[in-house]
């Protein structure tokens, strides 16, 4: 089977079962949390400060961090289900070349995790340029802002399916799975900063917040640039990846 067809194969696998609907569901409710943050909140002094310029408007449309973890959830459950349901063993029948196999399921987890982030991000856009008629503001940011928040949210929706694909497919239990990426990108990231300062500039959410063009929470001398960025998510996706694509061919399936 060439490796097209597996790609194939792999995509139908996502698109035709319940979970991709399920995490649609999650996209709906959190643009709908936005809308009602837009509307009804305010700042400590009851003023609507954090919508008052293009850069505040466009950190709270920046979805890009919350694709990254949602799409590392949805790429960890993909991938480790195979094994708990023992649908695993037919595909790498059908593909006695496991690394073809594997290879081809990290590219539809990366598409359709890619596409989830970008709805994510869309969503979001919607929801804040919808809620903003109801207060003092107008809708501040730029066609060509716009773009890179929704380009950032799908580069780091397929960087965040890729790195839980990879830890579902050294853990191949979905529960072990959904915790490894939870910690990989939500526990461990505050304890390298704390190891060391310089690490801040160097974590998933603030690489991510990078491309989105939102001001990094990181001293001036400590902020990387774009292509930097790109390359240190690529090293936290592929490092896993590869980790599970090298488990893969040498344990046995069940």
């Amino acid at each position: 089977m060439t490796w097209s067809r597996l790609l194939r194969a792999e995509l139908r696998k996502l698109t035709t079962t319940k979970m991709p609907l399920a995490f649609f569901a999650v996209l709906v409710v959190i643009s709908g949390l936005t809308a009602t943050a837009v509307i009804a909140g305010t700042d400590f002094d009851g003023s609507k400060g954090f919508i008052s310029t293009s850069a505040d408007q466009r950190s709270l449309m920046a979805f890009a961090a919350n694709a990254t973890m949602g799409a590392s959830l949805f790429g960890a459950m993909a991938v480790a289900r195979e094994y708990s349901h023992g649908t695993v063993i037919p595909t790498f029948l059908a593909s006695p070349r496991r690394h073809r196999a594997m290879l081809a399921q990290y590219g539809a987890v990366a598409i359709v995790a890619a596409l989830l982030g970008l709805l994510g991000a869309l969503l979001t856009v919607a929801a804040v340029a919808l809620a903003l008629p109801t207060t003092d503001y107008g809708f501040l940011v730029s066609a060509a802002d716009v773009s890179r928040v929704c380009a950032a949210s799908a580069f780091a929706g397929a960087i965040g399916g890729l790195l839980g694909a990879g830890i579902g497919a050294i853990v191949r239990n979905t529960g072990g799975a959904v915790a490894g990426a939870f910690f990989t990108l939500m526990v461990a990231p505050p304890l390298l900063v704390q190891m060391a300062n310089d690490m801040g500039s160097w974590v998933p959410s603030t690489l991510v917040n990078v491309l989105s063009g939102v001001e990094a929470e990181v001293p001036a001398a400590d902020q990387v640039g774009i292509v930097a960025a790109i390359a240190a998510l690529l090293a936290w996706a592929l490092v896993p990846a590869a980790i599970g694509l090298l488990a893969v061919q040498r344990r046995d399936v069940a």
